[in-house]
C-alpha cells in the first residue's frame, strides 16, 4: 500500500544523504516531490533522473532556505508547477564543529541561519497555502544533538534545540486549522558524510547505540513517511526520535 498517494511534498536539501533517502521513500510511498538543492547541480539532476516515475512528478530547485524571499519564492514557483502542496521537510542543515573557545562569531551566525532561521522562513512561507486549504504536514530535522548537547556543537545543538521549541509551538497555532507540526531526532545516520570517518571511530558509535548499528537515511525516511501520512492525523507537536535507543 502506497501512503502518500495524490499528495506533494517539498524537501529542503535533499540531493543527498538523509533528504536523498526521504525522496526516494516518499516517490516510493506514490508522492510528487519537490526538492531543493544548494550548489550540486549534478546530483540533484541525477536524483531526479533516478526518481522518474510515470505516476508521480519530481522536479529540483536551486533555493537558499537561509534567504527569507527565496523561500517564499520557492513556494510559488512548486504552487505553478504542481498545483498544491501537502507536506512540508525541513531538512536542510549544515554543520560547522569547534569547541566555544575556538567557535567563531560567523561559523555561530551561519550555523543558526542555515538550520533554524530557514525553518521560519519555510513554514511561515507555506503557511498561508495550508491555512487556505485547512490542512498540512510539517516535519522538521533535528537531531539527538538538539536534545542532549554535545561537546564541539554548540552552535549545531542550540539551532536543532530551537527547532523543537519552534515546532511546538506552531503546533499550537495551526492545530485548529487541520495543520500539523511534528520533529524527527535522528541519531547516528551513516552517509556519505560518515563514511569519511575512519572504521574504529564509526564502530565506537555503532557500540554506544542499543541497536548496536548506525542508522540508514531509510530509517528516518519511513519515519517521515509515518508523519507525513493520513496514519499519524492525530499526532501534533510531537518529537520521534530515529536514534537506535541513543536516548533511551
Amino acid at each position: 500500500m502506497k501512503l502518500l498517494t495524490r499528495k506533494t511534498a517539498i524537501i529542503t536539501g535533499a540531493s543527498r544523504g538523509i533528504g536523498s533517502g526521504i525522496a526516494k521513500t516518499f516517490v516510493e510511498n506514490g508522492c510528487s516531490v519537490a526538492f531543493t538543492y544548494s550548489s550540486n547541480k549534478e546530483a540533484a539532476d541525477n536524483l531526479v533522473s533516478e526518481l522518474k516515475n510515470s505516476e508521480v512528478k519530481v522536479k529540483a530547485y536551486q533555493s537558499n532556505a537561509a534567504n527569507f524571499d527565496a523561500a517564499q519564492q520557492l513556494i510559488d514557483d512548486v504552487l505553478k508547477d504542481f498545483g498544491s502542496i501537502d507536506i512540508l521537510v525541513n531538512n536542510a542543515g549544515i554543520t560547522k564543529d569547534n569547541l566555544l573557545m575556538r567557535m567563531s562569531e560567523e561559523d555561530f551566525d551561519k550555523v543558526i541561519e542555515i538550520n533554524l532561521k530557514s525553518i521560519f522562513n519555510m513554514t511561515k512561507a507555506i503557511q498561508r497555502t495550508f491555512l487556505k486549504q485547512r490542512h498540512g504536514s510539517m516535519i522538521h530535522m533535528s537531531s539527538v544533538v538538539g536534545v542532549r548537547g554535545n561537546a564541539g556543537q554548540a552552535n549545531y545543538a542550540a539551532s536543532k534545540a530551537g527547532i523543537i521549541g519552534f515546532s511546538k509551538s506552531i503546533a499550537l497555532e495551526l492545530g485548529s486549522r487541520n495543520i500539523r507540526s511534528n520533529v524527527i531526532a535522528p541519531g547516528f545516520i551513516e552517509t556519505e558524510m560518515t563514511n569519511k570517518l575512519s572504521e574504529e571511530i564509526v564502530q565506537g558509535w555503532r557500540d554506544g547505540i542499543p541497536l548496536k548499528r548506525g542508522g540508514k537515511p531509510e530509517d528516518v525516511a519511513n519515519a517521515c513517511v509515518f508523519l507525513a501520512s493520513d496514519l499519524s492525523n492525530y499526532i501534533t507537536g510531537q518529537v520521534l526520535h530515529v536514534d537506535g535507543g541513543m536516548l533511551t
